[in-house]
């Protein structure tokens, strides 16, 4: 009897939102490879017609109509793009008045089968139950009437190839594809990580091929859990698990980080890049669908509960995927099981994940470049080693071949250089991409002065060091001369009061016009990091300029921040981090006084950044009000603080944050990165005013 091989395809798409054209084109672009690896099935990102990060644009009819008219010419494709090859797409449908977000399989210019969602993703960076429904009727098929476009589309394909005309009713609802030689059937990324997730139910009803196209965004830590899942989702009953992901920044605040791979009865046998620059990336691998019986034969708990399964709904296809497209072999042997490529230490993900986002936004927004206030501090000294890291990352991809890469340089940086050739290396790129800028005043020190224009010098990029000074003394005189009638602020160290000593600090005012007229002048991003730990409870001084949500923003904690800068002067050869994250964190807006110690940053809060970061968990990841916070920080600080100490420093964080919880509503965009990011109304969802007296 010969064995059950089968080549399956998986792929990464970098997708971008309402982008119909280029989405399609990356869609057609994964088919091709996918056969041209000898694939008979492939499986594509969560909603990847339209974009995943639609939002509110799933609404609108027309992005539904888009979609479908994508489908239509994915069938109508001169190339015959799904002869011969089931072709497994997401696209949002309407049935009966109700949206859905749908698996359409699509083969040999038909459409077989329209699987809705039946569990949705709403917590986090989520809202799919914004725009769709879950289909509830487990285990049924309804018929589904095709738009006219795709029903005309199919029709034709078929009468070229003098075949039947095919029908324009579908099933539609929760059921398998029963093909010749297997049983497969889907799954959609949120469906993986719910307590009774339907691919147990599937493995238990013999279905030996289970797909799951997905919406994945990244998040730190994240991948282990995700990695685990998968494997674990047939390590317990068998089978082969296909998981596509999007990878890139389709238009939001959310880059989505890939790994698609290929899992067999718990292990796997093909995986993907999490982070990387290439639209389109397919995995394919060989699959022994025999093995998946044979798994599940071994074990007798197993047998017993799939013995009293209810069979799920099927729709017959005939179809073999054991049979190999015309011009392929047949493979000879499965794909060997591999060592997963798991998480990434933090530091690279701090590195590479931002710096692909930050290609996508540069490509995609129509800037030439990013400007950074570069103070020779931690957090812009970070933003500017990720340029940096972006730039390696393109130079690398360029030096590859990888033609949209290279078209994207010639388009954004191309101009800036008169047209001249690609660049060869990653100072090359920077210095056309990257502005550095420090606005120092008398109280900046030399040392962030030089630490600023060598991490600059480091990177590549062009470096101007200016002096604010005359900007704040004509602002200062000016307010004085109008508002107080020649009465001057003073800062604390010189007799002012803390009101006077908030006040005199300026400088980032100052820098917000700027960025702003640099940004309408030259059309660059302003590209800034704010510390996630900060963010929530003290200082921002975002507020200052409401209209600073046009700069891309990094949001992440201080203490791995700090540990990028140590991993980022080694492997990404800018030395001088290391002498930034070894200096005390200041703002130098404050005079320095013989004698006296300088401004500190965690002086200024009255917390440590150690402190914050802890505040910070305890506040959104697990969910503590003022109670279980102090309950939480109690026993771990048992020994070391006496309980009203303890007490005090909880009040201290909830009056801060109450203080402060409104300048939130001004954050720029920034990259999600954190679980507890303060992202207001999109991730953490508070109210901004509170009750401080």
């Amino acid at each position: 009897m010969p064995r059950r091989l089968a080549v399956l395809a998986t792929c990464n798409l970098n997708q971008w939102a309402m982008d119909f054209e280029g989405n399609l084109g990356r869609i057609k672009q994964s088919i091709r490879e996918a056969k041209a690896k000898g694939a008979t099935y492939r499986v594509g990102p969560e909603l990847e017609v339209p974009g995943y990060g639609c939002e509110d644009h799933f609404l609108e009819l027309d992005t539904v109509t888009h979609s479908w008219e994508v489908l239509a010419a994915l069938l109508a494709d001169p190339e015959g793009l799904t002869d011969g090859i089931l072709v497994d797409v997401g696209m949002p449908v309407i049935h009966r008045g109700v949206m859905y977000n749908c698996r359409v399989f699509l083969l040999n210019r038909r459409v077989l089968l329209i699987r809705p969602k039946l569990h949705l993703a709403n917590d986090g960076n989520y809202r799919e139950t914004r725009y769709f429904a879950t289909w509830k009727h487990r285990g049924k098929v309804e018929c589904h009437r095709l738009p006219d476009c795709v029903a005309r589309a199919a029709a034709a394909a078929a009468a070229a190839a003098a075949a039947p005309p095919p029908p324009v009713d579908v099933p539609f609802g929760d059921a398998v594809l029963k093909l010749r030689d297997a049983l497969l059937a889907a799954e959609t990324c949120e469906e993986l990580f719910t307590p009774q997730a339907p691919h147990i139910d599937l493995a238990l009803a013999g279905v030996e091929i289970i797909s799951n196209g997905s919406g994945s965004h990244h998040q730190l830590r994240k991948l282990n859990q995700r990695l685990d899942l998968i494997r674990g989702a047939t390590a317990k009953a068998g089978g082969v698990y296909l998981y596509a992901n999007q990878r890139g920044c389709d238009g939001g605040r959310l880059y989505f980080d890939g790994c698609a791979c290929v899992a067999v009865n718990g292990q796997l046998v093909a995986q993907g890049g999490q982070f990387g620059l290439a639209e389109v990336e397919c995995v394919a691998a060989c699959v022994d669908l025999d093995e998946v019986v044979s798994y599940r034969c071994s074990i007798s708990s197993l047998r017993e509960q799939a013995s009293s399964t209810t069979p799920p709904a099927m729709v017959d296809v005939d179809f073999s995927l054991c049979r190999p497209p015309p011009g392929a072999a047949q493979p000879a042997h499965p794909s060997p099981p591999i060592s997963p490529k798991a998480g990434r230490a933090p530091q690279e993900e701090i590195a590479y994940g931002p710096a692909c986002w930050l290609w996508d936004y540069l490509r995609r927004c129509g800037a030439s470049g990013f400007l950074i206030p570069l103070s020779g501090g931690a957090d812009s000294s970070a933003v500017c080693a990720i340029v940096g890291a972006m730039c390696q990352l393109v130079v690398a991809a360029v030096r590859e071949g990888d033609a949209q890469v290279s078209a994207d340089v010639r388009r954004v940086a191309g101009a800036a250089a008169g047209g001249a050739a690609l660049p060869t290396d990653a100072r090359e790129l920077a210095g056309r991409l990257l502005s550095c800028v420090y606005m120092g005043t008398a109280n900046s020190s030399r040392e962030t002065r030089e630490r600023a224009r060598a991490l600059c010098d480091q990177v590549g990029g062009y470096h101007l060091s200016l002096s604010m000074d005359g900007v704040v003394e004509a602002v200062v005189g000016l307010f004085a001369a109008v508002v107080t009638g020649g009465r001057r602020p003073a800062f604390k160290a010189h007799g002012g009061t803390t009101a006077e000593n908030l006040a005199l600090q300026v400088r980032v005012a100052v820098y917000v016009w700027l960025w702003l007229w640099l940004c309408v002048c030259v059309c660059v991003c302003v590209c800034v990091c704010v510390c996630v730990c900060v963010c929530v409870c003290v200082c921002l001084c975002l507020c200052l300029c409401p209209k600073l949500e046009r700069t891309p923003a990094l949001c992440v904690c201080v203490c791995d921040l700090r540990s990028f800068l140590q991993w980022a002067a080694t492997h990404l050869h800018y030395p001088v981090l290391a002498e930034v994250e070894a200096a005390p964190p200041t703002a130098e807006l404050e005079p320095l006084i013989e004698g006296q110690q300088p401004q500190l940053d965690e002086v200024d809060m009255g917390m440590t950044y150690a402190e914050l970061t802890l505040y910070g968990r305890l506040r959104k990841v697990a969910r503590a009000g003022p109670v279980a916070m102090y309950n939480a920080c109690a026993a771990l600080w048992r020994g070391r603080l006496a309980p009203q100490a303890i007490a005090a420093k909880v009040k201290d964080f909830f009056r801060f944050y109450s203080m402060n919880r409104h300048k939130a509503t001004v954050l720029t965009p920034a990259y999600h990165m954190e679980s507890y990011s303060p992202d207001d109304n999109r991730f953490d969802h508070r109210q901004f005013l509170y009750n401080i007296r």
